[in-house]
């Protein structure tokens, strides 16, 4: 592991490296590590922004949306001024005005069938920033797949939930064994959404991809948290691998990602 840091690293990261439990070894694996963000919106915007502040060394956008005006009450990765390109670009332009040490890669495309499992093999750890079930199962799929970990992030309303999903664990569709008919659970753009909530359950993303990467602390793997932003409440619920999981069970039947009906929206 390469631990020779330039003056410049040792002065942007030295929060980190006084730190006992990351120190100089956590900073050199965050430098080395590969993280894919699913979904440039509500979630992965306060998500990508600390992992490029944190200095993790690749970090890939997946997304194939413009920024609207709608946007900006919670998608702070961009600006007024962006309005109108691609969301890969307006965010990529943040994360590099806030760190140009790090390497960003914009994937401007829908994320598929096809293309998903590729995109994930060619990363350490895949983040989940989509609003859309469709979405949420091809990554979950397709990362169990790749056997790598998943860091997963969903927000509606005054609500948000987080798990963290690893190869040798339950995977999500153990929590959700298949999507929900169409239009039984309402998208943000129907039932809106706080935009600080996005900003709380992307933190809270990012600061368990920095967890797993360093080794620090005990990760959300095997366990969903819960928020209620209204009621100021957390809660934790334990998660068990379910053996008759069409993913991860004994007799898996679901051995290749399938096409997600929508395209990624980042909330």
């Amino acid at each position: 592991m390469d631990l020779d840091f330039s003056e410049d690293e040792l002065q942007r990261y030295s929060r980190h490296i006084l730190l006992g439990e990351v120190g100089a070894i956590g900073q050199a694996r965050l430098r080395a590590a590969r993280v894919l963000i699913i979904g440039a919106g509500g979630l992965g915007s306060p998500l990508l922004l600390y992992l490029a502040a944190a200095g993790v060394g690749w970090i890939g956008i997946v997304d194939d949306d413009r920024v609207e005006l709608s946007n900006l009450q919670r998608q702070v990765a961009h600006t007024t001024a962006r309005i109108g390109e691609p969301k890969t670009r307006s965010a990529a332009t943040a994360a590099r005005a806030l760190n140009p040490l790090v390497t960003i890669v914009e994937h401007a495309t829908r994320l598929d069938a096809d293309n998903a499992l590729a995109l994930i093999s060619d990363y350490d750890i895949v983040c989940d920033g989509s609003d859309n079930f469709a979405t949420r199962f091809l990554v979950a799929d397709a990362a169990f797949l790749a056997r790598r970990t998943l860091v997963s992030a969903a927000v509606l309303r005054f609500e948000g939930q987080l798990a963290v999903f690893r190869p040798d664990g339950p995977c999500y569709r153990c929590l959700y064994p298949e999507p929900p008919p169409p239009g039984e659970v309402p998208s943000c753009s129907e039932a809106g959404v706080l935009g600080a909530v996005t900003g709380v359950m992307g933190t809270l993303q990012a600061t368990e991809v920095l967890k797993e990467i360093t080794g620090i602390g005990e990760t959300l793997a095997g366990r969903l948290l819960l928020w209620d932003a209204l009621a100021a409440r957390f809660r934790t619920i334990a998660l068990r691998r379910d053996p008759d999981c069409a993913l991860c069970g004994a007799h898996p039947t679901i051995t290749a990602p399938r096409a997600a009906a929508e395209s990624v929206c980042g909330g």
